[in-house]
């Protein structure tokens, strides 16, 4: 019964701003980093953004760095992207993806099911 469901997503002109969250339930939510992936249309999925559990460290791809913030609010179980100055090739379906390290060889995962962005003007 775990679910991770990604909201906010639409269509937005180039330069302006979106939101997205990730609800989520059914597992440890505190103990979990999460992430932001996103996957333009035949492309790679492409990692976007990190927060550590607590939410103090952050990490992003370059492309993105300056634009977009992670947050979490662990007490709501929610995971957020804020997304600046957006670009067409921000367009992709965006997930979130929450990870905990279960040995010294694999990590546990959980997946949404995405949110499509779509910036064009």
């Amino acid at each position: 019964q775990v679910k991770l469901v990604e909201s906010g997503g639409g269509l937005v002109q180039p330069g302006g701003s979106l939101r997205l969250s990730c609800a989520t339930s059914g597992f440890t939510f505190s103990i979990f980093h999460m992430d932001w992936y996103r996957q333009a249309p035949g492309q790679e999925r492409e990692w976007v953004a990190a927060v550590s559990p607590s939410g103090a460290l952050t990490n992003y791809t370059d492309s993105v760095k300056g634009r977009f913030t992670i947050s979490r609010d662990n007490r709501a179980n929610t995971v957020y992207l804020q997304m600046n100055s957006l670009k067409s090739e921000d367009t992709a379906v965006y997930f979130c993806k929450a990870t905990r390290r279960w040995s010294s060889y694999v990590d546990m995962a959980y997946w949404g099911k995405g949110t499509l962005v779509t910036v064009s003007s």
